[in-house]
Order: C-alpha cells, then structure tokens, then sequence
C-alpha cells in the first residue's frame, strides 16, 4: 500500500467541511471569476494545486494583480497584492456568511475591491453567501488529507497530459463541481448542450462543451458517488462507449460515465501506474468509438529534457 496517497476519510465522516469547504472556494473562485477575461471552456475560472494547498494564481486589478490562496499546511486563507500588501486568516470553522464578509472587507481595504455574483453555482437549493449560516463545519484533518491526495492525483494527471499534442485544457481544479480535471478534445465541434446546471446560465455549459472531449477528473465524493473516485467521460457520448474495455474502472449507467475508486488506487502496489493505465484506457474508449484522429492527436509520454522529436 502506497505511504504517499493519504487515506482520505469517508464520505458522510467529512460531508459537512466538504460543503463549507466547496462554498469557500465558489467565493474564492467567482472573485477570479469577476476580474479576468474570458477564456475558452470557463478555463478563466479555476483553481490549481499547490505544494501548500489551492491558488488562483494571479488575478488582474487595473495595473496590479492579487492571488487568494488556500494553505492547507498552515491552515490559512492568504490573500497578496503584487504592491507587497497581504491579510492572512485562520481556515477554522466559520459560516460562510461570515467567511464572505471577511475575504471581501480584506480585498477593499488592501485596495482591490471586487462584486460577484452571491448566489452558489452547481449546488441545487444553495443559499445565498450572505445568508448562508448553515455551512459552518470545518475539520481541518480531512481537508489537509484532501489537498494530500490532490498533490498525488494532480501530479499523475500532469504526466498522462504529455501523451497529447492536440488541444488540451490545463489541470485545474473547478470549484463548481469540487473537482480535479484534465480534459483533452478531437477539434472538432460537438453538437449544442442542451443540460440544464443549477446556478449557471446555459451559455456557460454551451460554450463550455462546445467541441468533442474526453475528460477525466477526481471527486472526493457527491455528485452521485458517496466515496472518492476517479471518472472519465466523453462528450458526445459515442453510442459504444460504456461496453469498451476499459482498465481497472467500471461504468456508471446513471453518472453515464467511467468510474474507479480512490482506495483501489490508494491500495495498489502502484498506484501511478494504476491511475495512468485506467486514464489511457477510458481516452482510447472514447477516441476509437468517436473515431479521433489517433495518429494527429498523440504522442509518447513526455519525459524531463527530452524534446519532441
């Protein structure tokens, strides 16, 4: 068994600090959100792995730029300025009325100043961040081996992203969704989404699957799973998808997509090679059934100074 991929606690055993966890990070995330321009599939909007927890990375305020991170070793919100300005607040339990109100009071006065939007994205009956006194729930333990697995899981789908030459979205974690993904697409166009998300205009969720993909990703639980698991799906979804053969995952029919546990990799003699081969096996699923152009579109695994030949 891996020492490096923590064990991550059950689901239902963390659910409440998840939930105040995921909203944090929606206001984190919607300040970006509100200061930076556009950019395809809503990439603009996510967050990315740190060795200390989660970042913004750098966000544009006229001539300056500020980053809100999330510290999961010191257990702190750290919000700096590109002037040398900076506030520092303890991750601890707190509703995330009061959370919204601190993150916002800081930004006016270290001078960069933003409006978002208050109501929660992908979260059916959410409640507003203001009058949100119900989430309140934080275990800093579980939150620390959360952003443990990500640093693992976020290193190995940074790895699998190198066998591809074609478009390819970063790895980035949405906070709408609470997940870890990667996402790769043939060029070509797909037909218009015509789901429906709670909390989004569908112009989002159009632009965002404007073309054909094949995307992975990681969630700590929820979304119709109540353990930590990997996924994989294609969309459009190719009418032979789910019966491919796939390695080490199954098919979800009512996620409509390719799911494999988080402990199955946690508790395999290697786990990169497990996750790795389950990631390569559900891309070739949804690349042969959609007839992707295979040969234009990959490439070996990439290795430290070695240049594409």
């Amino acid at each position: 068994m891996s020492t490096v991929w923590p064990e991550l606690p059950a689901y239902p055993a963390w659910r409440d600090t998840q939930a105040t966890l995921q909203l944090w990070t929606q206001i984190v995330g919607k300040i970006r959100l509100s200061q930076t321009p556009w950019l395809n599939h809503s990439w603009h909007v996510a967050l990315y792995v740190t060795s200390r927890g989660l970042t913004t990375s750098p966000v544009p305020h006229g001539d300056r730029t500020f980053e809100i991170q999330f510290d999961f070793i010191a257990q702190q919100l750290i919000i700096n300025v590109s002037d040398g300005a900076t506030r520092t607040f303890p991750l601890r339990p707190q509703a995330v009325a009061d959370f919204y109100t601190e993150v916002m009071t800081a930004l006016q006065e270290l001078n960069v100043p933003v409006r978002i939007s208050e109501h929660p994205c992908e979260i059916p009956g959410a409640i507003r961040f203001t009058d949100d006194r119900i989430h309140q729930a934080y275990d800093h333990g579980p939150a620390q081996r959360f952003w443990q697995a990500l640093i693992q899981i976020d290193r190995v789908f940074k790895q699998f992203r190198t066998g591809f030459v074609g478009k390819a979205s970063p790895v980035h974690f949405f906070w709408g969704s609470f997940d870890l993904a990667v996402t790769r697409f043939s060029g070509r166009r797909a037909p218009a989404f015509s789901g429906k998300v709670p909390g989004l205009n569908p112009r989002v969720m159009q632009e965002a699957y404007s073309h054909e993909v094949s995307s992975a990703g990681f969630w700590p639980g929820g979304g119709g799973i109540d353990y930590a698991a990997f996924y994989s799906y294609a969309y459009p979804t190719p009418a032979d998808f789910k019966n491919q053969p796939v390695k080490h995952g199954t098919f979800n029919e009512t996620l409509g997509e390719f799911i494999l546990p988080y402990d199955d990799v946690r508790k395999a003699s290697n786990p990169d090679a497990m996750l790795l081969e389950f990631l390569q096996s559900t891309y070739e699923a949804a690349a042969e059934t959609a007839k992707w152009d295979r040969n234009e579109l990959e490439c070996p695994l990439g290795e430290p100074k070695e240049p594409r030949t």
